[in-house]
């Protein structure tokens, strides 16, 4: 009885001396004097200006608090604010300090604003805030902390993040963030959370967002750590696109140094313009914190993607494999899987380095028919255009990759090929795809394809052997202009932010030798027969190209010089059953017209693709003039001026003719 009348002696003069000293400190407290030294050592210290526009309080017993009202804290060396709070409230219960606990009953921030800006040299404008003093480091170890907080309450909290090198400006505003109790004891490295809520909203460019954070329990602790259950939600809403995005945790379990979630499952529900894509994917996922790896073990899932433009409207993309990551490395790696229509796809991923994005790939495909998936050409635009729109190749300067392709069959454009394979390596915004080969249209392609995106430049260097030239033309660019087998070489570059700029920027070389094959639009032995009695008037004959009409050819070469989209060409040579084709002209690839002569002669009447009455043009050269648009050809044969040179042509014929008597005469009589 005596030991416990001396405790309660000893509390009693323990809460009479708190009590006093509490008093004096209270009748001493001066809340201006207080704010002007806070004032002079930020601005000191950190040369920004604090102002305290609301009321300081302080409390002490039985909890040591403070309250503040309306707070703002300016740029370094600046009068512009940085950050506002409305009012702020921490309470901290008094006895458990002299146990070295930190018991806090109360942590509220209401109304707090800041502006977070990333200046164009890559500095913040809160390093100063962030960087450490420069005192003496400690050589003994610091003290246990034992923190025990009943609930932490922020509302109505607004960020603003501001790049000033790249224009881009994210705000996020009706930020709460409303937990249950908070314990952490240092000493054992435990820290436990209670109903921790976190939510936000906000706007990302012209589109507003929504963000949802629920852990009911977490605790971490050396040898256990657990979560339960755990869920992420957001949604995203603008004009031109509407995305709802869930992630939910079950089953979190493990250590300081690793855990595991038994299941992480990924819910997506998106649209933008006419494209959706919705699925699910799950996995189970493993990580090493000491080690700082995570693995997803095995993944699967589907997505179902559609867009009322595409010719297959929606397809169902599976997808299942592995994914990790070494963060202390900065690698990560996996394989991927699919399987649609008729195509499946194998990828083996290798990131080399996280920043910039350095990534080593090896694609596998048995086949692949692309349009199936794009949509059709807008309308006025050819094959392979895109309808005048800029071309924007920005995004490969935002990573560095190297790997292969092999792809069994490919339609991309209509344009058909077999056994492609290819090596492509990417660095520094520039992508070669070098070397290449694969089969097409009977024939064979090797060659190299380089794009630069720094200045949005193209080089293609192919050469193709045994290639039937008509149905890649048709397919290729809808043209059906020429038929036959054989050799395309091609050396050209181009440059231009569109379709039509790179076709008026072409430049370089290319060449041609084909077989058997035929000229279409014009049946020049029927066009020569056909207008014989212009022959005789002297008047030009004007055709359209039709396509039933073809002039067949045992041979055909000729080579190009290209020039600011402008094809030359000036050794075109032509063999028929009938005629022999020379010519030289242009061939504007850039506004696709053409402006060209050949020169046809006749050198058999006799058989041959309908030679017959032909005899009158025997020797002589007929011009033939093609220009126009290449969907709208014309056809002019140059009869103005040819009646004279045939007449030429009879004259010395008979005169040869006169010669060779009088040579056989001669011989006659002298007998030889």
């Amino acid at each position: 009885m005596k030991a416990l009348k001396i405790v309660g002696i000893a509390a009693v003069a323990l809460v009479v001396v708190l009590g006093g000293a509490i008093a004096v400190v209270a009748s001493r407290f001066d809340a201006d004097s207080v704010k002007r030294e806070l004032v002079k050592v930020v601005q000191d210290k950190k040369q920004r200006h604090l102002a305290i526009d609301g009321e300081l309080k302080l409390s002490f017993w039985p909890n040591l608090g403070i309250a503040l009202g309306k707070v703002s804290l300016s740029e370094p060396r600046s009068d512009q604010v940085f950050a506002t709070v409305d009012k702020a409230r921490v309470a901290v219960a008094v006895l458990p300090l002299l146990s070295k606990r930190i018991v806090v009953n109360t942590v509220e921030l209401d109304g707090a604003t800041a502006t977070l800006i990333k200046h164009r040299d890559g500095t913040l404008n809160i390093d100063d805030l962030l960087a450490k003093g420069a005192s003496a480091p400690s050589t003994s170890a610091p003290p246990p902390l034992h923190l025990d907080i009943a609930g932490v309450k922020v509302a109505n909290a607004q960020l603003v993040w501001r790049d000033e090198k790249s224009g881009s400006s994210t705000s996020i505003s009706g930020l709460d963030l409303d937990t249950g109790r908070v314990q952490a004891d240092s000493s054992r490295q435990v820290f436990e959370i209670e109903a921790l809520k976190l939510a936000a909203k906000g706007q990302l460019d012209a589109d507003h967002f929504e963000f949802k954070l629920d852990v009911p329990k977490l605790a971490l602790a050396p040898e256990k750590s657990a979560a339960g259950n755990a869920t992420i939600a957001a949604t995203l809403t603008g004009a031109e696109r509407n995305a709802n995005v869930k992630l939910a945790l079950a089953g979190i379990e493990g250590s300081a140094r690793a855990f595991r979630i038994a299941k992480l499952g990924l819910t997506l529900d998106a649209k933008a313009g006419a494209s959706s894509i919705e699925g699910t994917l799950e996995s189970p996922l493993s990580a090493d914190l000491a080690r700082r790896s995570v693995a997803l073990e095995q993944i699967s899932g589907s997505f179902d993607i559609a867009d009322a433009r595409m010719p297959a409207r929606h397809v169902k993309l599976p997808l299942s494999g592995t994914l990790h990551a070494d963060l202390a490395r900065q690698s990560a790696g996996g394989n991927l899987a699919t399987q649609f229509d008729e195509s499946k796809i194998a990828l083996k991923l290798d990131v080399e380095k996280f920043a910039p994005p350095t990534l080593a790939v090896a694609l596998d495909i048995d086949r692949l028919n692309v349009d199936k998936y794009l949509p059709p050409p807008k309308a006025g635009a050819g094959a392979g255009e895109n309808g005048g729109g800029k071309l924007d190749f920005s995004a490969l300067k935002r990573f560095n990759l190297a790997g292969t392709v092999n792809i069994g069959r490919l339609q991309v454009h209509n344009v058909k090929a077999q056994n492609i394979k290819a090596q492509i390596k990417l660095a520094d915004g520039r992508l070669n795809v070098a070397p290449q080969a694969a089969n097409l249209y009977g024939g064979t392609v090797n060659g190299a394809l380089a794009l630069d995106a720094n200045s949005n430049a193209v080089t293609v260097k192919e050469n193709l052997a045994g290639v039937d030239i008509n149905p890649l033309l048709k397919d290729a660019a809808g043209k059906d202009l020429i038929a036959g087998r054989g050799s395309v070489v091609l050396d050209v570059a181009t440059h231009g932010e569109t379709v039509a700029a790179m076709k008026k920027a072409l430049s370089g070389s290319a060449s041609l030798a084909l077989k058997d094959g035929a000229l279409k639009g014009i049946n020049l032995a029927q066009s020569l027969r056909e207008l014989k009695a212009k022959f005789s008037t002297r008047q030009d004959a004007v055709q359209q190209a039709k396509a039933t009409d073809k002039t067949d050819f045992s041979e055909l070469s000729a080579s190009f010089k290209i020039a600011n989209g402008v094809a030359h060409n000036q050794d075109l040579a032509v063999k028929s059953p009938f005629l022999r084709l020379a010519g030289s002209g242009d061939i504007d690839i850039g506004n696709g017209t053409m402006n060209y002569l050949a020169k046809a002669s006749v050198v058999a009447t006799a058989g041959g693709q309908g030679a017959a009455d032909l005899a009158h043009l025997k020797g002589l050269t007929v011009p033939v003039r093609a220009s126009g648009p290449f969907d709208k050809l014309s056809y002019r044969i140059e009869f103005a001026g040819l009646a004279s040179e045939a007449v030429k042509a009879k004259v010395e014929e008979q005169t040869q003719a006169v010669k060779q008597k009088a040579q056989n005469k001669l011989k006659s009589l002298f007998g030889r």
